[in-house]
Order: C-alpha cells, then sequence, then structure tokens
C-alpha cells in the first residue's frame, strides 16, 4: 500500500510549497484537506482561490523531517514545532496584506521563506 504523502512521478508539476511553512504536498490534497501547519488561521481547505494566493510551485530544495521536534536541520530551518513531512528549503512568492494582517491578528510571526528576511534571532 503506497504512503499518503506518495507522489506519482507524472504529478511533480503540481506540487505547491505553503509560503508560510513551507510544507511541500499536491495542490489537491492543499484544496482538500488545507495546510496541515498553518490550517487555523489560512483557512485553506475548499478554497481554491486562497491555495493559489498562499502556496507557490517555485521553491528550492526539499527537505523530509520524519521527527521535527528533535532535528538540527527543523530548527536551522524554523521548522521544529510541524507535522512531519517534506518542506521546501526556500519558497519564492509574496503574501498578499490581507493575508499578512490575518497572519498578524492571529497572533503569528510570519518569517518570509524566499531568503528576503534578516535573521533577527541570531
Amino acid at each position: 500500500m503506497a504512503s499518503p504523502n506518495y507522489v506519482a512521478p507524472g504529478q511533480f508539476r503540481n506540487l505547491r510549497a505553503c509560503m508560510v511553512c513551507s510544507i511541500v504536498q499536491l495542490q489537491t490534497k492543499f484544496v482538500r484537506d488545507g495546510c496541515p501547519n498553518c490550517e487555523a488561521f489560512l483557512e485553506l481547505a475548499n478554497h481554491p482561490d486562497a491555495v493559489q494566493e498562499c502556496t507557490s510551485q517555485v521553491y528550492e530544495g526539499l527537505i523530509t523531517l520524519a521527527d521535527p521536534s528533535t532535528s538540527w536541520v527543523a530548527r536551522w530551518q524554523r521548522l521544529d514545532g510541524y507535522v512531519p513531512g517534506v518542506y521546501a528549503v526556500k519558497v519564492v512568492g509574496m503574501l498578499q496584506d490581507e493575508i499578512l494582517q490575518q497572519l498578524e491578528d492571529s497572533g503569528v510571526r510570519y518569517i518570509p521563506r524566499d531568503g528576503s528576511a534578516a535573521d533577527d534571532d541570531a
């Protein structure tokens, strides 16, 4: 039996990365289930337009995390506390101002995943 996260080789062009947490999954999975880390405040499930606005097809590198709570890579990429899965190293794209405001209102500290933000906690 295939893993629920298995992606057939012909489906790679349908992969998208969340611009908030950088998890990578099929566009259809984002639409069906939302983002496993950000659903509480992004509400992507059953909203294809929101999926288009909050995810990107343009990303660099992939990291597979089995246990983000103990991984030094997860800490380095600011992924500790997220669900196990496949994450992009960098995600290219800009969130709209309304979404940034929604994140702020939800108490989420947004750090762009494209490498454009200075490292504040160094």
